[in-house]
């Protein structure tokens, strides 16, 4: 494949979770840690970025996962841009096991944004440039149809604490994965395992504010969906639908 950046990690101790296999909120670190490494191998890192006002925003993703790698497993995370609007790029990632299977796959919009006046801004050319085009998709998935679930059986509110903010002076998409899986019933986590997440995020949370995580449940018991609002004005922030299989 051709204009693709590959990364390789080793699974260690505090990635895993009480099974002894990375938790869902790894991988998706893992996932972003690997942009991050890609913006910095062409010479615009997000710090750099970050000098400019300048960030990367993510809107909308999911995350397919086949089986989660083990302690002291090596994987290798392909990643590369599929498509690119003014203001977006679309990322596809792979996540391959040692022996070159392919244990999960991930796909994610991006929006170049000015922190400052916080509103998209054109992608500078040369970053498109530099990082080039591969039209291949890693897996298809409509990225726009999750929505607002306008009834809701069950809340868990959180406090968003500063340790929450990243450099983009919002609380980091990662940690919306976080709270949603500390909002699920206990045997769900213990007894299950996250094969799909599709998310998308609507507005930004910011430090000071409480969020309030709702579910309900699709027909199949196994199926979540879930909405994630602001004490401020019920604002909403993110909706997701997660998709569970027994371990």
């Amino acid at each position: 494949m051709e204009n693709v950046f590959d990364r390789k990690y080793q699974m260690r101790y505090f990635e895993m979770n009480k099974k002894g296999v990375a938790s869902p909120t790894t991988i998706l670190t893992l996932l972003e840690e690997t942009a991050a490494e890609h913006c910095y191998n062409i010479d615009y890192s997000l710090y750099s970025l970050k000098n400019l006002n300048i960030g990367w925003v993510l809107v909308s993703g999911v995350m397919d996962m086949v089986r989660y790698p083990k302690y002291k497993e090596n994987i290798i995370i392909r990643t590369w841009l599929s498509k690119y609007t003014t203001v977006k790029g679309y990322r596809e990632n792979i996540i391959y096991d040692e022996d070159g299977g392919i244990i999960g796959k991930a796909q994610g919009v991006w929006v170049f944004f000015d922190i400052d006046k916080r509103k998209p801004v054109p992608i500078i050319s040369q970053i498109k440039t530099k990082w080039g085009l591969n039209p291949e998709i890693s897996h298809e998935v409509d990225l726009d149809t999750i929505k607002d679930i306008p009834d809701s059986q069950h809340q868990t509110e959180f406090d968003i604490l500063q340790t929450d903010v990243d450099s983009n002076k919002h609380v980091n998409n990662i940690k919306y994965l976080s709270w949603l899986l500390d909002s699920l019933p206990e045997d769900i986590i213990e007894n299950c395992i996250l094969k799909r997440i599709n998310a998308r995020f609507f507005s930004e949370g910011k430090f000071g504010e409480k969020v309030r995580v709702y579910k309900n449940n699709e027909q199949d018991q196994n199926v979540f969906l879930h909405t994630m609002r602001s004490n401020i004005e019920n604002r909403l922030l993110a909706a997701a639908q997660t998709v569970w299989t027994t371990s």
